[in-house]
């Protein structure tokens, strides 16, 4: 069985547009364990019940922001080793270095290539075939 078919993802952003790119990419990709939320409070309730492997997150959300969902998600005994990748059409190297002051694995530019969300994700979890 392939990582793929066993990944869980959970998709965070407060655009549908964005979040259902995004969701397309992952099925593109063979990806079939999804979740989804539309902003960081939803997304953290869920995670707790409902653990992931992998969050992908928008950054700039209403209320709960990517900052706060990491944040909360790195102190939560139970989901706080989650792999985190953030999506942000603000990155510059102040978002980068908070990103990973908070413990995120890597952070990608919006809008992405399908190819560079791939290679986001395998170098977090490893090959998806």
């Amino acid at each position: 069985m392939s990582l793929r078919e066993i990944l869980k993802v959970m998709v965070v952003d407060d655009h549908i547009s964005s979040r259902m790119v995004t969701v397309e990419g992952l099925q593109g990709m063979g990806v079939r364990n999804l979740q989804i939320a539309k902003d960081g409070r939803e997304a953290f309730t869920k995670m707790v019940n409902n653990p992931v492997h992998l969050l992908i997150t928008d950054l700039y959300m209403p209320e709960v922001d990517g900052f706060k969902l990491i944040g909360a998600v790195r102190k939560h005994p139970q989901i706080k080793r989650t792999a985190a990748i953030i999506l942000t059409g603000k990155k510059d190297q102040n978002v980068v270095n908070q990103a990973m002051q908070l413990g995120v694995n890597n952070v990608v530019a919006k809008p992405f290539q399908l190819d560079t969300l791939k290679q986001a994700i395998e170098a977090v979890v490893g090959k998806l075939n």
